[in-house]
């Protein structure tokens, strides 16, 4: 069985943009919620989400930075499963207007009508440690 290598799972990660997104909560349980990556996704395992600041998701990661992002792509036509992936890393919250315009993209004005100058606007880049995959014929860690 080969093994997926971190620029084929990045390859996978940018068709995906959705995921379940899950911080420690309080009682240390796990939280989770789905957010948007924008197709931003490096090919050395960082993941970027804009948020507002004020948020759980934030305060819990203030708390303990370990999360748990999880992406899982549709079936394809001839009935073969989609990829599911687990990523285990590590968040770092951002509050520099230059890193936001460096990762804004089209559509985020949904969420946040006035853009980058959207009060209470944060970033949060989620640095992988390693994924876990499996597309219905393979599955396999890859470290990052």
């Amino acid at each position: 069985m080969a093994s997926m290598t971190r620029e084929e799972l990045s390859k996978q990660l940018k068709k995906l943009d959705f995921c379940m997104f899950s911080t420690r909560g309080t009682s240390n349980r796990i939280t989770s919620r789905p957010m948007s990556n924008n197709g931003d996704v490096e090919y050395d395992g960082d993941s970027w989400f804009f948020s507002y600041a004020d948020t759980h998701k934030i305060s819990e990661i203030r708390k303990n930075p370990a999360v748990l992002l999880t992406f899982t792509a549709p079936p394809h036509l001839l009935g073969k499963p989609g990829i599911f992936i687990a990523i285990d890393g590590d968040a770092v919250l951002i509050e520099d207007t230059s890193k936001f315009e460096t990762h804004w993209v089209k559509g985020l004005e949904r969420w946040f009508p006035e853009g980058v100058q959207t009060p209470g606007l944060i970033l949060i880049k989620v640095t992988a440690r390693f994924a876990q995959y499996w597309d219905g014929e393979e599955n396999g860690k890859v470290d990052l």
